[in-house]
């Protein structure tokens, strides 16, 4: 089919084209109806099921509780924690029962704080746990001071839950979720910040943050419908001026604005038809296809009004323009296509979905501008002004000194090029998820702030395997326990490191009338067991250490709070810590595992 038969077909058929396109995009469109609550919002899916990283951190999960914490950070206006009304608000948010409990945020299943933590001390042959904060507005001075004593020298608090200070405190909430929707970190969400505002209302004297990777999977998600609502609409704007300044005709523009929408449209419609939900890189798409729809609207119609300001009337005007254009854009709309569809072999999926939506959007727009766009500009009224034309006049002064200057040119190039080419090993590959966000992003600005105070959201964790049931309970096993702990934590950007010996320490020291010199782990078997068995039983529900220890006693996770340091360090710090388990025989772990680190190897 010659092109002068093709807009031949075209014009006899406009209506029906124009009516049919809208019908077929707004069918494919449907299928995105549920976009919004199809969000995935689990940091997870970043990682394919094969990852190794992922794996390595599903399977520590198995073992122990889940680690998927939100953190409540409470900084007191007055720079102390250790106040009436700081500590009283700790207790609310400790307890299950009250308005401020922390407790009733929704698939919460411990909240640990300065107010719950289990605190332990001798009384002649007693060991008593208990509440380290209890009745808070009733404390003397004399208690609170003995309480801060307490608090700042614990190894499980400070850099933790508390700074030396006392200036800020944090508590911990983990939270379970079922998985059963997308819904479920933005019920979480949601709630933690309806307590946060009564909080504020009745404290106003604190300043409360949200963190933690519970805050982190909803931040996402919020993050692209922010976009969504800012972005898309102002790039139409701009689209719309830029486009009405170049072709300086109010029906070109119109036109490309509706075939820029419709190619979105058809794409994200056809994704949720194939089930492809939205992630945070492929909620993107839509910027992406926008962009590339414009360009192939541009190359039609910029050569259509020049044709027609030099004479030409609009159907062989266009009909030359389709000729001209039809094989460029074509190409153009082929290779990107195929470029985008080769993210089909990154290893995460979110990119994956990226490829393939943007691909989609391509061919929507490509199919649109040579079938729908002819169409509607046959349809819209138009009138252009017959003028002289100086756009090949400069072409041909630019075509003239680049062919006489042409040795220059292609050296002096070449050289830029070289010279730039030179910095590429400069590239470094770093992939902080806090920095994914902008400082206007509630999440960020919240993060930033307890990094800098409190305490880090970036965590390595370890499963030390004694390989035998009971074997936390072996001396040597403690003590290798306690060496690597000591080890990290004389690694610089290290804040705080959990680990089941500090607790065995303060136990030995407990069950020796509170005798400083056996803060110390116990030297026999029988005596860390009846030890951990005794504090065991007292603790409330809720409080257990399966977050700590394995069901038959055979291995312990320790984590490791790191400051906020770019993922070369944290790769080499983790490759660090493999060679001194592989360095100090019996071997107990093998490599760490956490977002963290999924992040770090991404």
């Amino acid at each position: 089919m010659t092109m002068e038969r093709y807009i031949d077909w075209i014009y006899r058929w406009r209506y029906a084209i124009v009516v049919m396109t809208v019908l077929i995009i707004a069918l494919a469109g449907y299928g995105g109806r549920d976009h919004q609550k199809n969000f995935k919002t689990d940091y997870r899916n970043f990682f394919s099921k094969e990852n190794p990283q992922l794996l390595a951190f599903e399977e520590l999960q198995n073992v122990y509780s889940k680690n998927d914490l939100l953190l409540i950070a409470i900084e007191p206006k007055s720079g102390k924690v250790f106040e009436k009304d700081t500590l009283d608000l700790l207790e609310k948010l400790s307890y299950p029962n009250g308005e401020l409990s922390a407790w009733k945020i929704p698939h919460a299943t411990r909240v640990d704080s300065l107010a719950n933590f289990q605190h332990t001390y001798a009384e002649e042959d007693d060991l008593i746990v208990e509440d380290l904060v209890q009745g808070a507005l009733s404390l003397s001075p004399e208690k609170m001071q003995k309480i801060r004593d307490i608090a700042i020298k614990e190894p499980l608090l400070i850099n933790r839950l508390i700074t030396e200070e006392s200036n800020i405190t944090g508590v911990n909430i983990r939270v379970e979720m079922p998985g059963k929707s997308s819904q479920e970190v933005f019920e979480v969400a949601r709630y933690a910040r309806e307590l946060t505002a009564k909080i504020n209302e009745q404290y106003p004297n604190v300043n409360v943050y949200l963190s933690g990777l519970v805050m982190l999977n909803n931040a996402f998600p919020e993050a692209s419908r922010k976009d969504w609502a800012t972005l898309v609409p102002l790039m139409f704007v701009v689209i719309a001026i830029v486009m009405g300044f170049l072709l300086r005709a109010i029906s070109g523009t119109i036109v490309t604005i509706i075939t820029i929408f419709l190619s979105i449209m058809g794409a994200m419609g056809i994704a949720g038809w194939m089930g492809i939900w939205l992630t945070a890189p492929s909620a993107t798409s839509p910027i992406i296809i926008m962009t590339l729809a414009v360009a192939d609207c541009v190359h039609i119609l910029v050569s259509m009004y020049a044709l027609m300001r030099d004479g030409m009337a609009k159907r062989e005007a266009l009909t030359e323009s389709m000729r001209i254009n039809m094989r460029p854009v074509f190409l153009t709309s082929l290779t990107t296509a195929i470029g985008f569809m080769g993210l089909n072999f990154s290893d995460a999926p979110p990119f994956r979905d990226l490829g393939n939506i943007t691909a989609m959007g391509v061919f929507f727009a490509y199919f649109l501008s040579v079938i729908f766009l002819p169409a509607m500009m046959f349809i819209m009224p138009m009138r252009v002004r017959r003028e002289k034309s100086h756009t090949h006049d400069y072409m041909d002064m630019l075509a003239e000194f680049t062919i006489r200057r042409r040795d220059p040119i292609l050296i002096g190039m070449t050289i830029i090029v070289v010279g730039l080419a030179s910095f590429i090993p400069r590239i470094e590959l770093n992939d902080e998820f806090i920095k994914y966000f902008d400082e206007s992003i509630e999440f960020r600005a919240h993060t930033d702030i307890v990094m800098d105070k409190l305490t880090g959201i970036y965590q390595i964790q370890y499963s030390l395997d004694s390989g035998e049931e009971g074997g936390v309970n072996n001396p040597e096993f403690l003590q290798k326990v306690e060496d690597f702990s000591n080890w990290y934590r004389q690694q610089p950007d290290v804040l705080h490191v959990n680990s089941i010996t500090d607790t065995m320490k303060r136990l030995n020291k407990n069950m020796h009338a509170d005798d400083e010199s056996y803060y110390k782990l116990p030297g026999e078997r029988d005596l860390a067991a009846q030890y951990l068995l005794l504090y065991e039983m007292s603790l409330p529900f809720g409080l257990d250490l399966n977050n700590t220890i394995n069901i038959d006693k055979s291995s312990t996770r320790i984590i490791v709070t790191i400051a906020n340091i770019d993922n070369i360090r944290i790769r080499e710090m983790e490759l660090q810590a493999q060679k001194w388990l592989r360095d100090n025989p019996p071997q107990i772990g093998e490599r760490g595992a956490s977002a963290t680190i999924m992040f770090a190897n991404i």
